[in-house]
């Protein structure tokens, strides 16, 4: 790292935290609302929430040159999360200086809207910054699974950031503002915008394919022995899925159905007749209603023995235009988060492999993290426990 590089970091840095005070002293009201208090907490709890209307989905290469400087971007992405989730105005700057703010959301950034999620991936573990021996027990690289068609260019991170909020212009916002401030730090890798549909009176929401996505998530009871680690982390999955979609649409609905296993108009099993209602795979032992190769069959059995093996989905969908080939280029931005990759995510992935739904998707990019414990106070920061 030069030292004008060197330097602008640390400039950068002072300058976050400056604006992350002021925004908290110009708006104590914000300093109070519900999204200001909930920022702090052992875990990353933004999780739990239904996915809102757009988000964004980036990974990060970390460009610190040690410790020092890893440790000061940490400290940098804390104080600006806090002050664009808590809102506040901008500080204050001379003349001569660039805007501490972007002025996209207006003159003061409004409160409640945004949620941050922070990962590290497991190349953040390498032997730059001597973190090797606190790598979290369970990271790795990001499986090839035998129908990926993954693009480097796509894949993987030191940091996964996961931003969400309910209009697009809030989640861009965050981004700029934490790109800016972390210049010298971490520069972008990859991201790809995601949206849901429009709120429904309950229920999932629905995908690209037109079928409801995340209707058996766990219940917060079993959340401790299925998603949160014993520190207050969790395994982050990212998948970047490409739908075939003009290939998709050709395809009669009972097909469809057949090979998700769902009726599309309301998302009730194919045994069912209401969304939640539990599929009746002991009566129906050969797949005569529900198929045996169908998606929710195969990646939930709804056995004792596959029972811990259930996952937190968190998908959101994509739009990128259209390719070079004059397709729609559109998909599924899928999350999940769990408590054991291999015993979990791939486990089920690998159940999966070779069902019917693989000739209308093929993912292309993600990446596996560790969404680090949440920020317990004014005098802590995100990944605080792995650089003491």
């Amino acid at each position: 790292m030069t030292l004008g590089r060197r330097a602008f970091l640390r400039g950068a840095a002072a300058a976050g935290a400056g604006a992350g005070l002021a925004g908290m002293a110009g708006s104590a009201a914000a300093s109070n609302s519900a999204s200001g208090a909930s920022f702090y907490g052992r875990r990353q709890t933004a999780i739990l929430s239904d996915p809102p209307r757009h988000s964004i989905v980036a990974a990060f290469d970390v460009v610190a040159e040690d410790r020092a400087e890893l440790t000061g971007l940490y400290r940098e992405l804390t104080d600006r999360a806090r002050f664009l989730t808590r809102g506040g105005a901008p500080a204050a700057v001379g003349i001569t200086g660039p805007p501490a703010d972007s002025g996209v959301l207006g003159p003061e950034v409004p409160p409640g809207d945004l949620s941050v999620l922070l990962g590290a991936g497991s190349s953040l573990f390498d032997d730059r910054y001597g973190l090797a021996p606190r790598k979290p027990a369970k990271l790795k690289p990001m499986t090839m699974f035998p129908d990926d068609a993954l693009d480097p260019a796509w894949c993987h991170g030191d940091l996964s950031l996961t931003l969400s909020a309910e209009e697009p212009d809030t989640v861009l916002h965050a981004l700029r503002d934490l790109a800016r401030a972390t210049r010298g730090g971490m520069q972008l890798r990859w991201k790809i915008d995601g949206f849901t549909s429009l709120p429904r009176p309950s229920g999932a929401p629905r995908n690209l394919l037109g079928f409801k996505d995340g209707t058996a998530n766990p219940e917060p009871p079993e959340l401790d022995s299925l998603v949160w680690t014993d520190d207050g982390g969790s395994y982050q999955v990212v998948r970047l899925i490409r739908m075939l979609a003009e290939f998709w649409d050709r395809v009669s609905l009972s097909e469809q159905e057949n090979m998700i296993g769902r009726r599309r108009d309301n998302g009730a099993p194919l045994d069912g007749d209401q969304e939640h209602d539990e599929p009746r795979y002991g009566q129906d032992p050969v797949g005569t209603v529900i198929p045996l190769t169908s998606h929710i069959r195969r990646a939930n059995p709804r056995t004792p023995q596959t029972d811990g093996e259930r996952i937190l989905r968190r998908a959101v969908n994509y739009d990128r235009g259209v390719d070079a080939n004059g397709n729609l280029d559109l998909g599924l931005v899928f999350t999940c988060y769990q408590r054991d990759l291999e015993r979990q995510f791939e486990t089920v992935q690998k159940r999966l492999a070779g069902e019917p739904l693989t000739d209308y998707v093929s993912p292309f990019g993600g990446g596996y993290f560790y969404l680090l414990p949440g920020v317990t106070g004014p005098a802590d920061h995100y990944g605080r426990a792995l650089l003491v």
